[in-house]
């Protein structure tokens, strides 16, 4: 269901491989994707460091859905965004997000806050500097491939993603011992869709891992290989597609009870567009359904908004 490309490959094969795999599922496996394994492995480390603090310690550094710090298990529910009523999801979460602000003050307080880096674990302000930066150059080298496999010009996002909005999730996916036994109809992430353009997702395996909504809908595990980033479509992009593209339906299942000390590290990355570009769909016969136009950052916003408790 799931297609696995190497950036390497013939750049003509992978736009098509890249058009059939995300008109068929949304979602993708890519390797060749330049990013070091080391580097993943560094900042993995650093989150279970800063995860493994006391809550107190972490509490400094809390934020609300959107925001830049620590969001514990309790104010998130990404069921609310396609009107599911979950009970919370069962993740803390430590996010980081575009701070290069543009010196207007509402735009850049809704959308370019600076980040907070936790004294106690000094490691995480290289690491995710240095992550985060290797995600934009991958996320603006996917959109390029995506271009082209639209049959556009390879720079034609580029106008709208010059100066992004985009969000680095850290999550942490606590045992069964930390969180208790799920409730009915909890996950580990709710089933939603993505928001933005593209979600660049380092997972580790897992029994409560991701699952994905296939076009037969049902639930399927989603492939796992640890050299690859499992890449989506989000809202945004499938729009502008024109639906040509799905954005999937997805969650992370509860801890499973054949794996109750089952705790596991997520690094995702939610690529967006310039907090003002408009998004219109494109004609036929790229796009298939037509979308009223939109603007990337109140897109989102409304978005973030729905999946956040309280």
């Amino acid at each position: 269901m799931i297609t696995s490309i190497d950036l390497r490959d013939d750049r003509a094969s992978v736009a098509r491989r890249v058009d059939e795999a995300l008109q068929r599922s949304g979602f993708m496996l890519v390797t060749g994707h330049g990013v070091p394994a080391e580097l993943r492995a560094a900042v993995r480390t650093a989150s279970r460091e800063f995860f493994a603090l006391p809550e107190a310690a972490k509490r400094r550094y809390a934020a609300t859905v959107g925001g830049r710090g620590w969001l514990p298990t309790g104010v998130e529910a990404n069921g609310y965004a396609e009107g599911t009523e979950t009970p919370p999801d069962l993740k803390e979460t430590f996010a980081i997000g575009a701070d290069q602000r543009v010196g207007d003050p509402a735009v850049d307080d809704a959308w370019f806050l600076p980040n907070v880096w936790p004294a106690e674990v000094p490691s995480l302000h290289e690491t995710l500097s240095v992550y985060s930066a290797a995600m934009r150059t991958l996320a603006d080298r996917l959109l390029q491939v995506c271009a082209e496999a639209l049959g556009l010009p390879d720079d034609f996002f580029v106008p709208t993603t010059d100066h992004p909005t985009w969000t680095l999730n850290l999550n942490w996916y606590p045992p069964m011992g930390v969180v208790g036994e799920p409730e009915e109809g909890q996950y580990r992430i709710g089933p939603h869709t993505d928001f933005g353009t593209l979600t660049l997702l380092d997972r580790e395996y897992g029994s409560g891992g991701l699952q994905v909504f296939t076009a037969d809908e049902v639930w399927e595990d989603a492939p796992y290989d640890p050299d690859a980033f499992t890449i989506n479509v989000g809202d945004l992009l499938a729009r502008w597609t024109g639906d040509r593209w799905l954005s999937a339906r997805h969650r992370v299942l509860p801890p499973q009870a054949d794996a109750p000390d089952e705790d596991l590290v997520s690094l995702v990355y939610f690529y967006e567009a310039n907090h003002d570009a408009v998004v219109e769909t494109l004609e036929p016969p790229i796009g298939r359904t037509p979308h009223a136009p939109v603007i990337s950052g109140d897109f989102i916003r409304e978005r973030l908004d729905a999946i956040t408790i309280g």
